[in-house]
């Protein structure tokens, strides 16, 4: 049932932000890890959030302070933006590299 109240939330979401002005003003890019996985991150106007469906979930990641380049984090999965390239760290798996497709 929780599956379902995810979906149904998901689906609300994007018709929610379809309707707004501001769905023009969202990215989103698809990355190839060197691991062999794949991930499609979504950045929103006014959230400062990233939003990755991730092995077929969706995670919010908050968006934390960075030297350099963007670095966001949250649920065990920290993203990393750099102009050197993109990392992504997931739980007790090793750190990977990743690139836009």
């Amino acid at each position: 049932m929780n599956r379902h109240k995810k979906i149904i939330f998901g689906a609300a979401l994007l018709v929610g932000t379809a309707a707004s002005p501001s769905f023009a003003q969202t990215t989103f890019q698809t990355y190839n890890c060197a691991d062999g996985s794949q991930f499609i991150v979504g950045f929103f106007e006014y959230d400062k959030r990233a939003h990755l469906q991730l092995d077929g979930k969706a995670v919010t990641l908050g968006k934390r302070l960075a030297l350099s380049g963007s670095r966001y984090t949250g649920s065990g999965v920290t993203l990393t933006i750099k102009k050197t390239g993109t990392t992504l760290k997931r739980g007790k798996r090793p750190v990977t590299t990743c690139e836009m497709i």
